[in-house]
């Protein structure tokens, strides 16, 4: 594909522009910014890779993952404002799902060590590790205000502040995978997704592509549930006290 004719694609950018201003939904100047550092920042990767992927060095690898996670920690710890640490406890999460993910990929020999597979399947794994983290801590925060007064009741009967929140800490994990498994039981009817689209562009044998995006499929699902049961009780002992008791960002107490 040509410079000229990926340009025509802006037309795309245009008509969701014109359909905006048409609606009155004030999103115009966001799109504009999307559009333009989006395509900076694939462009910048693309060269990045191009010079990874041809040293194929395992210390350029490790530092290009470890930028990955630093920045979906980055992302995912807006959701999480006012809890103490929550950056370090989301970086935390996403490095352990990425290593015990790649671990189990490597060490049976699904795929090669190789910059070209490691970093493609690490960024994916980091970004449903990234969404997972997300929605798990707005779930959290969420469930705790609406449960406060349970919470407590629990606590005020001698409860622990395990006791007290663990029920909603798994409602919480529960919510934060229903994207990931609600994907998975649509692709290949609702949705073709984006590897196994790429490699059939690229004139792969399609069964070869389904066979490694199946790969990725089941390894989102495995890890979409590490990262979140482990963010999930990694935070909830921060929205207590050292008195225990229960201490809510952005309430009164």
């Amino acid at each position: 594909m040509s410079l000229l004719t990926l340009s025509f694609t802006l037309a795309f950018v245009g008509i969701a522009i014109l359909l905006s201003m048409w609606l009155k939904l004030g999103v115009e100047r966001d799109i504009v910014i999307a559009t333009i550092r989006s395509s900076i920042q694939l462009l910048a990767v693309g060269y990045v890779l191009k010079i990874v992927f041809g040293l194929n060095n395992p210390l350029f690898m490790i530092l290009m993952i470890a930028l990955m996670i630093g920045v979906a920690t980055q992302n995912a710890a807006k959701r999480g404002k006012g809890i103490p640490r929550v950056s370090f406890k989301i970086l935390f999460a996403i490095a352990i799902t990425e290593i015990i993910a790649q671990s189990f990929l490597i060490g049976l020999n699904i795929i090669p060590a190789k910059a070209q597979y490691l970093i493609p399947i690490s960024g994916m794994i980091i970004g449903n590790a990234m969404i997972v983290s997300g929605l798990l801590l707005n779930r959290l925060q969420a469930e705790a205000h609406s449960h406060r007064q349970e919470i407590i009741t629990v606590l005020a009967l001698g409860g622990t502040p395990k006791q007290s929140i663990v029920p909603f800490v798994k409602q919480a994990i529960r919510a934060s995978l229903i994207p990931t498994i609600d994907s998975a039981k649509t692709t290949g009817l609702v949705q073709l997704p984006g590897m196994m689209t790429g490699q059939i562009i690229a004139g792969a044998d399609p069964i070869l592509a389904v066979r490694y995006q199946l790969v990725v499929l089941f390894t989102f699902m495995a890890s979409a549930m590490i990262a979140s049961i482990t963010l999930g009780f990694l935070t909830y002992p921060s929205l207590f006290n050292r008195y225990h008791q229960l201490v809510l960002p952005n309430s009164h107490n």
